[in-house]
């Protein structure tokens, strides 16, 4: 599968080609070539809908209201299946998933239905983020970490410029977009090694986590990327 800002395999591109050309009717070749360069794209939903369908699932996860959670996920069911596909989350990964609506079927995605796997898009939820991005989600961190600093103090600032400095070097993201994962790694296995944390930021990480979080959404901070 690939990312929409990746240029598809010449095996894809042909592909689609060919299914393209046994859809058109006989005669008719010299048209249907004129117009491949628009209708070849693999896969078929436009940039912008995969940027808007990760910033709104960003949005829900980070979200405490329930309600504003199902609305955001209610937005973006409802923009990819404008362009008819299905957004699905992969938990093991982390990733978010769109699929053609038809290779779906009762919620599933059916085998024999999957003519060339590069119609799917692929969006990392967890995963390193834009390197050519570091200055500025560094700078975002260290200042949610000064912010914390300022307004509780101890143990949370020493726990919050730990956590900015995980979150910079290890995932090149912001501090309120850890997801489960990242923030159980942080608190079960990076503080306790790296951190050199006392016994009551240990005993206070999990309100710690929480403190930052809090802290952060009133913080101005990078745009999603």
């Amino acid at each position: 599968m690939t990312r929409t800002n990746d240029e598809p395999p010449e095996w894809a591109k042909e592909r689609a080609r060919e299914v393209m050309a046994a859809e058109e009717p006989e005669g008719d070749g010299d048209a249907a070539e004129d117009g491949a360069s628009d209708d070849d794209r693999v896969p078929d939903v436009p940039v912008e809908v995969v940027d808007e369908a990760e910033r709104l699932t960003r949005l829900a996860r980070r979200t405490e209201d329930d309600a504003a959670a199902a609305f955001y996920r209610e937005r973006r069911d409802e923009l990819v299946a404008g362009h008819d596909y299905v957004p699905r989350l992969r938990e093991d990964d982390d990733t978010l998933v769109l699929y053609p609506d038809e290779w779906m079927a009762d919620g599933t995605v059916q085998l024999d239905r999957i003519e060339t796997t590069d119609r799917a898009v692929e969006v990392s939820l967890s995963g390193p983020g834009d390197a050519d991005r570091y200055d500025e989600i560094a700078a975002y961190n260290e200042a949610v970490a000064d912010a914390v600093a300022d307004a509780h103090g101890e143990p949370h600032a020493d726990t919050a410029r730990s956590f900015a400095a995980f979150m910079s070097n290890h995932y090149v993201r912001a501090v309120d977009d850890a997801a489960p994962a990242v923030r159980e790694e942080f608190r079960e296995e990076y503080l306790p090694r790296n951190g050199w944390p006392t016994d009551e930021q240990l005993a206070a990480v999990e309100e710690s986590l929480t403190v930052i979080e809090s802290v952060a959404a009133e913080v101005d901070g990078p745009d999603s990327p």
